[in-house]
Order: C-alpha cells, then structure tokens, then sequence
C-alpha cells in the first residue's frame, strides 16, 4: 500500500494570498475614503501618503534587522492597510509628526515586536490611534468644521496645517458632534436642544459623517458578499449598539442619544466593518465572533457616555482583543468549561 505523506497541520484551503485580501479590503474603503475627501478635502491624500510613507519604512528596517526577506512581508498589503486605518481616525489637517508618530508605534511596537503579522495580539492601527489621543489629545480632537465653512480646505491650505502647523486652523476646527454631545450633556443640556446645532447634526447623526459612514458600510458589505470577511462581528456589534442605545434612549431622551447618532456618527461603521474585523486580532470561532463583536458594541455605548473619550472604538476593540483568545477557548467545537 502507498503511504501517503502530508506536512504538519494546520490543513486549510486558501483561495487568497494575503496580499489579495489586504488589496481587497483597501479597494473596500475606496468609497468610504472618497465621500470622506468630498467633506474634508484632500488632507486625508496627505495623512494616508505620509502613513503608508512611514509605515514602509519601519516595516522595511525591522525586518533587515530581524534579518527577514523584506519584499514578501512589504508587498503583502497589511502595512499599507494599517496606515490607511490610522489616516482615517485622526483628523486630516494634524501635524505631519502625528501620523508618522502614530504608524511608527503601530508598526514597530504593535505588530513587530510580538512577532510580525500573524502574532500581534491587539489591531495595529487602533494601538496607534490610542496612543496618540492618550498622548497628544489636543492635535487629535480638533476636526474642520465641514458646514460652519462652506467649501473645504484647499490642498495648500492643508500643506500649511500639517506642516507648518499655522495658528489659523483654531478658527476653523472645533470638537467632534460626539465630543460635543457629551459636553453638553454634563452641562446639563436636554439632548433636544443640543441637536438643533445644525452645524453639527443631522437627521441621521453627525453631519457629514453619516454619508461617510454609510459608504464605509457599503464597502464593508461587499466584503461579506465577496466572502472576505463573515457577517458575525459587524451584525453582532451594530446590533448590539443599537439595543443597548435604545434601551437607554426609551428610558431617558434627554440625557442619552438615540441608537440613529451612534450609528451615524464618529467611527462607528468604519469600526464595525473594517476594524474589529480584524482576523489576527478578532476571535475566529463563529460564537466567539458574535460574543466578541456584541461586547465591542456595548463598550462602545458605555465609554461614549461615561468614560473620558468622546469616540470608544479604539479603546472597546482593544480590550477585546484581549478577551479574544480566552472567548475563541471556550467557544470552540467541543469545547468544556471546567
């Protein structure tokens, strides 16, 4: 009888390379990224070009000094990807230094030291991003003002900001509709009258960021569709955001915002969609994805309204991270609890 001879486990059958996946989900925020440039101008093009910038080149001089091919691991897209995402959270008219401060810790700290993609316990770009509002609050919480000001800025317009820092842009930002939400309520401004600023706030939600949102969730469908990613983290987080919302909603409207304003504002389908996502760093067992994307969610709710920043993604998809490998235990096939 012929013996036949396999390698080692694990067996599975990949119909894309990483790079394939990486390349796909960036063409997903294609939408998202051009409504995004439509009401804030073109110091996204900036912020994403000096991340990816850095993202490269860090990537490329850790892996010479961990004496690791660099083409394969710079080509695969996973760098690139991470840049992307950190762009997209943080303002586009923040100091050059931000973003390549943002990336650098991203990349070399996050991803590299625990071993390369593949063994990085927490998502790289949201380690970044938290390190940087932790850090330097005041560069990453002032946003351009997208109706206050009736066209956007121009490209040398955002050169001069994000270079040379010019004193000018204290005029032209001002907080988050979230931020500025939960301002006013510890003021002790009924919600009602906070949502007449039209400035701010829309049908939906925050102005401007609703559209944004929904074209990120677009992108984020076709990546269902396209089998790149599975329905059980963004259903379960969306889900789980909105019952929460709206249990507190129907008990106090003046105090708590409706389930329409988390949905539509900040990072909210960005996160669902393309962050807590994440394959490395998410659960990877089907009950473990929906029990970690359903707390994500109420984490969001919960540091929204009573913890010390205005937008929770960052910080509700890294403490799951954490959680992530003990929920994948004891959600797996057979698995007993002691």
């Amino acid at each position: 009888m012929m013996n036949l001879h396999t390698p080692s486990s694990p067996h599975f059958h990949a119909n894309n390379s990483i790079s394939q996946v990486m390349f796909t989900v960036i063409a997903a925020l294609s939408p998202g990224i051009a409504v995004y440039i439509y009401f804030f101008g073109s110091g996204l093009l900036i912020q994403m070009l000096l991340g990816i910038l850095t993202a490269i080149t860090c990537e490329t001089l850790i892996l010479l000094a961990r004496k690791k091919p660099v083409w394969p691991f710079i080509s695969d897209g996973s760098a690139v990807l991470t840049a992307i995402l950190l762009a997209l959270s943080i303002p586009p008219s923040s100091p050059w230094w931000i973003i390549v401060l943002g990336t650098s810790f991203a990349i070399v700290f996050v991803k590299h030291l625990y071993g390369g993609l593949g063994y990085n316990i927490f998502n790289p770009a949201m380690a970044g991003y938290a390190m940087l509002i932790i850090s330097f609050p005041k560069e990453i919480t002032g946003w351009f003002n997208i109706q206050a000001n009736s066209t956007s800025l121009s490209l040398s317009e955002y050169l001069g900001l994000i270079f040379t820092e010019s004193k000018s842009s204290d005029t032209i930002s001002q907080a988050t509709p979230l931020d500025h939400f939960k301002t006013q309520i510890g003021l002790e401004q009924p919600a009602s009258t906070i949502f007449t600023d039209t400035n701010l706030y829309s049908g939906l939600g925050a102005y401007g960021f609703e559209w944004i949102g929904l074209a990120f969730a677009l992108g984020g469908v076709w990546l269902v569709y396209k089998k790149i990613m599975s329905w059980h983290i963004p259903l379960s987080l969306l889900i789980s955001l909105v019952l929460i919302s709206l249990v507190f909603y129907a008990w106090d409207n003046n105090n708590y915002a409706s389930p329409l304003f988390h949905l539509f504002s900040g990072a909210t389908l960005l996160g669902a969609f393309f962050i807590a996502t994440d394959p490395v760093s998410a659960c990877s067992t089907l009950r473990g994805k929906i029990i970690y994307g359903s707390c994500i969610g109420v984490l969001i709710f919960i540091i929204r309204n009573w913890g010390g920043y205005p937008d929770a993604i960052a910080f509700a998809v890294l403490i799951m991270n954490m959680c992530a490998p003990t929920i994948d235990y004891y959600t797996r096939p057979g698995a007993q609890t002691p």
